[in-house]
């Protein structure tokens, strides 16, 4: 799957109105369920970002997903690998934004927000890691972004949610850190891109069960190469979880 920017200007991996969304790159169509797996959908029904169900009634996503004309109506599915239907389908009833999330271009900082959803879903929501992913760490990156570099060439989303294995790698690998997590495919020329934005980052912590350790954001190198080609850059929910519960009401 490609977790790239939703445009040079933003350096985001999110999809507009004006552009289709895309999928990861390099990646393959998910092997088992993810039941907090969701995709936002515009109120035309065209994707828009990836999310991850942290409560029944809540979803996390990047923060520059809530950003543009068309953030009235719209709606999650959680729970399916197939973007055109099974799951559960809920309004967004409230968007809130972290207080601190800067969208400078090339330059986005504390890039995370909460959906809340117009009605609970039977569906489990995913636990929060409670520290940072050390570098070499596992990680699988999900969503319905672009499966290639040139958009003219695969101009749907994809059906079938992507996944891609990758690692976390040392800080200084991406541009503009700050207190997010850096991940690199260590070997193949794969990596999330414009479509994938808001989507989980996930570690597995045995017996078919992950914890989630990002939010996919922006291009890691955005200043070096061009998009989806380079290293990825995720949000740490463990430096957010404080506002998460806070907002959500979970503890």
């Amino acid at each position: 799957m490609t977790a790239a920017l939703a445009g040079a200007a933003m350096a985001a991996l999110t999809v507009t109105v004006a552009a289709p969304a895309y999928a990861v790159i390099g990646g393959t169509d998910a092997t088992e369920p993810y039941p907090f797996m969701a995709e936002v959908r515009d109120a035309s029904g065209n994707h828009r970002c990836g999310a991850s169900l942290v409560a029944p009634d809540w979803v996390l996503t990047a923060a520059h997903c809530a950003s543009g004309p068309d953030e009235q109506g719209l709606e999650v599915q959680v729970g399916s690998n197939d973007r055109t239907g099974g799951g559960s389908v809920r309004q967004v009833a409230e968007i809130v934004v972290h207080p601190e999330f800067s969208g400078e271009p090339m330059r986005l900082r504390k890039d995370v927000a909460l959906f809340r959803l117009d009605a609970p879903v039977e569906q489990e929501p995913i636990a929060l890691t409670g520290s940072p992913a050390a570098p070499g760490t596992p990680v699988r990156a999900m969503g319905w972004g672009m499966t290639c570099e040139d958009g003219r060439f695969c101009p749907e989303p994809p059906v079938t949610l992507q996944q891609l294995d990758t690692e976390i790698v040392a800080d200084e690998r991406c541009t503009g850190l700050d207190v997010d997590r850096c991940s690199e495919h260590p070997s193949e020329p794969a990596q999330v891109c414009i479509g994938d934005s808001g989507g989980p980052m996930v570690r597995s912590t045995g017996a078919g069960r992950w914890e989630l350790v990002g939010v996919l954001s922006r291009d890691g190198d955005f200043d070096r190469n061009p998009l989806c080609v380079g290293p990825t850059v995720a949000s740490d929910p463990s430096v957010y979880a404080a506002w998460i519960t806070g907002v959500t009401g979970t503890a």
